[in-house]
């Protein structure tokens, strides 16, 4: 048998050798042994079930979740000689019947079953009279809710393998199994005694990386950094079908060659868009979730999350299909807070248990998105592994970290969690070590532990910071069986005993580095702008303000200025691209400016922005539209907000957008409602004399007026839609 495995190893899949664990699975389900493989995407886990599949006696089942994985591994399979069918819903009931006849007839070696078609009555009385040699369930994790796939009918796999044969081995597969979900796995399957096969889960050829995601610049970074991996293949994920066909266009109209996939297109379209990506037709495919898994193509050199995943296992399975063929992969997320609780809001009516799980994998989510400590380190803790040193091959070994001495914050997180009796989870440890008050503090007489306040000087974010970190240097731990729960380790009571220096790192606060009041922008230090040309933008900037009697902000702000030392704009149409600007501005203020950039161009001999600059999908939204015509319509701005189905802070921040674009909007109407003339003088002479738009500064400023938030902002609007546009 060993000698057969070897020939076929070399004669039909073309290797020599095995890789990893692969020789000691195969041999372990050849001997008829309940087998459960943990193994990361690239790593060869389909190898494992199809060499024992094609050496047996007889037809392997292998249940798989998706269409798109069963038809990319039968052609695959179909490629090497293998006979291979798949059964699922795609087929017509003239091709079921001609697959079953071959099944029957002991020619095929491996049948892909969607698990929807192997709970079909008729489909088991057909499947217990073939010779079935063992059945591979093939992302196993899908069978637990604590995974990042859950799918209810996964859970009926087990009693269904009893009807078609009840010793039949079973082989269980996945590329992303935390410690819970394993033994969720275990127990569903009956499979407690399997023999377990876990490899490493560090994919040390790929570089992981972080940006703040930032609306009015984020398009701007995928378009320039895919046209800086030209010809080579990429994968962005959104997590929504509109979203997918949105980035696909804009894609397209920038000169890249994209297609989208996504389970509303239809069948034939998918089907053509995915061999497109796999035939180098196309070099960029812009996704769901649903793309990709086991979909073989191994040069596949980055990995572009757009949205933030709802799990660390979706997003270490999604970035897994970069840098399968061993090479270098990047992958790449764009991170804000904001998309993780508009998730949370996703699952406000599942049933509650679903609820506060879906809860708890988002929260270490965000956790990882913010955290400074090497990503590497966090996502393999995160899976049940540990990397005693930083990997130096993701953004945050890169860049520098603001660090600090964690010694006696680590003491009290630990006395926290002891005192507690490890019964309970991050947010009720953080409001102890905190000093707060609630119903949970009184009924356990929390606020009674000598521990209860100790850390009232820092806040809530810090707290959090410091038991992850804790839970990575392996001072603090998870508990398997009750999810969410922290629990003591092994060394917690020596480090009370006697506690030593630990270097914590200060998460990123990437919402510091978004301003919140209208103007997106991403903080100095995350751009690389030309500081010639921006001191030079600003002087010129300066000497119009000066000229047209106006603050230097109104003419042009600051991030858009960096943008211009950025890509370097030399016609009208470049400059309106660039955020902040619009046309209205450029016919306004634009000429000077652009004359400044087209001769520091040429004394410096620079790439210029028609390779960096974003052309957009088309005109204005709709909503912007709706809006300009209500405004033009005298339409009170509750009333609009109201009619547009967004709060009046998302109606602001669209108004925001179309005025420092250069549009003009006539706001008077409702700002004479609002407030007397008096109040408007006191906005408007501020406006006139500040140095910066900020709303915060406003408010500084202007403390003793009693102004809110909501008034300084539309004021704004005003102010600069009449001397700006």
């Amino acid at each position: 048998m060993e000698i057969k495995v070897k020939e076929n190893l070399k004669k039909i899949f073309g290797f020599s050798q095995f890789r990893g664990n692969q020789e000691l699975i195969v041999d372990n389900i050849l001997k008829g042994n309940n087998t459960f493989v943990i193994m990361p995407t690239g790593a060869g886990k389909s190898l494992c079930y199809q060499l024992p599949a094609v050496t047996s006696e007889g037809t392997a089942i292998v249940i798989s979740p998706l269409i798109a994985l069963m038809k990319n591994q039968v052609d695959q399979l179909n490629a090497f000689g293998i006979n291979a069918h798949f059964l699922n819903s795609t087929l017509s009931k003239t091709e079921t019947n001609r697959v079953k006849k071959e099944v029957l007839s002991g020619k095929t070696k491996l049948l892909y079953v969607a698990p929807e078609s192997l709970t079909k009555e008729d489909n088991v009385e057909f499947l217990k009279k073939a010779t079935i040699s063992f059945v591979a369930i093939d992302e196993a994790h899908c069978i637990s809710e604590w995974g990042h796939d859950f799918r209810p009918e996964y859970r009926r796999i087990k009693g269904i393998i009893g009807q078609i044969g009840p010793e039949l081995p079973i082989i269980a597969l996945t590329a992303t199994a935390t410690p819970k979900v394993q033994q969720d796995i275990q127990r569903n399957l009956n499979m407690e005694s399997a023999d377990v096969f876990k490899s490493s889960f560090n994919r040390t050829n790929l570089f992981y990386e972080v940006r703040p995601k930032v609306k009015s610049d984020t398009k701007k970074q995928l378009i320039k950094y895919i046209k800086s991996q030209k010809g080579k293949s990429g994968i962005i994920y959104c997590l929504s079908r509109k979203k997918v066909e949105e980035i696909a266009h804009l894609l397209k109209v920038n000169g890249v060659n994209a297609a989208p996939y996504h389970a509303g297109l239809e069948s034939a379209v998918r089907i053509k868009n995915q061999d497109n990506f796999l035939n180098e037709e196309v070099d960029v495919i812009v996704a769901t979730i649903a793309f990709g898994m086991g979909i073989d193509k191994p040069d596949v050199r980055y990995v572009i999350h757009y949205d933030v995943p709802k799990s660390l296992e979706g997003y270490y399975q999604e970035t897994g299909r970069a840098g399968r063929d061993g090479l270098d992969g990047h992958c790449l997320m764009f991170y804000r807070y904001e998309d993780i609780v508009k998730l949370e809001k996703f699952n406000k009516d599942k049933p509650v248990n679903e609820r506060e799980n879906a809860k708890v994998l988002l929260q270490e989510m965000a956790a990882y998105s913010e955290s400074s400590v090497c990503r590497r380190r966090v996502l393999l803790h995160y899976f049940g592994e540990n990397l005693d040193k930083d990997c130096g091959f993701c953004d945050n070994c890169k860049k520098k970290k603001d660090t600090f001495d964690g010694k006696d914050h680590l003491k009290i997180a630990i006395e926290a969690v002891k005192e507690t009796n490890q019964r309970f989870n991050l947010d009720h440890i953080v409001n102890v070590i905190r000093g707060e008050q609630n119903d949970y503090m009184e009924s356990y007489q929390h606020d009674q532990l000598p521990v209860f306040g100790q850390g009232e000087k820092n806040d809530e974010r810090h707290w959090k910071m410091v038991i992850r970190q804790a839970m990575i240097h392996k001072l603090l731990e998870k508990d398997i069986e009750n999810y969410g729960v922290i629990k003591l380790s092994p060394d917690s009571d020596s480090y009370l005993k006697k506690p030593y220096s630990v270097t914590l790192s200060k998460d990123h606060d990437f919402e510091g580095m978004i301003e919140s009041d209208g103007v997106e922008e991403i903080n100095n230090a995350n751009k690389a702008y030309d500081e010639k040309l921006f001191e030079l933008l600003k002087a010129e900037r300066k000497k119009v303000a000066k000229a047209k009697n106006l603050p230097p902000y109104v003419i042009f702000q600051d991030p858009s200025l960096e943008e211009m030392a950025t890509v370097y704009p030399t016609s009208r149409d470049e400059l309106a691209q660039i955020n902040g600007v619009g046309m209205g501005k450029v016919i306004k203020f634009g000429s000077s400016f652009l004359k400044l950039i087209e001769n520091y161009v040429e004394e410096n001999d620079i790439i210029t922005a028609s390779d960096v600059v974003v052309k957009t999908a088309g005109t204005r939204s709709k909503v912007k539209i709706s809006i300009i015509q209500q405004v033009d319509r005298k339409v009170d701005l509750d009333e609009i907000a109201s009619n547009l189905n967004i709060s009046m802070n998302e109606l602001l921040q669209e108004i925001e957008q179309i005025i420092y674009s250069g549009t003009k909007l006539n706001i008077n109407y409702y700002i004479h409602n609002i407030m007397d003339e008096e109040r408007e003088d006191t906005l408007h002479d501020y406006f006139m004399t500040a140095e910066t738009d900020n709303i915060r500064e406003a408010l500084k400023e202007l403390e003793d007026e009693d102004f809110g938030e909501e008034e300084i902002r539309v004021y704004r609007i005003k102010f600069i839609s009449d001397h700006a546009n």
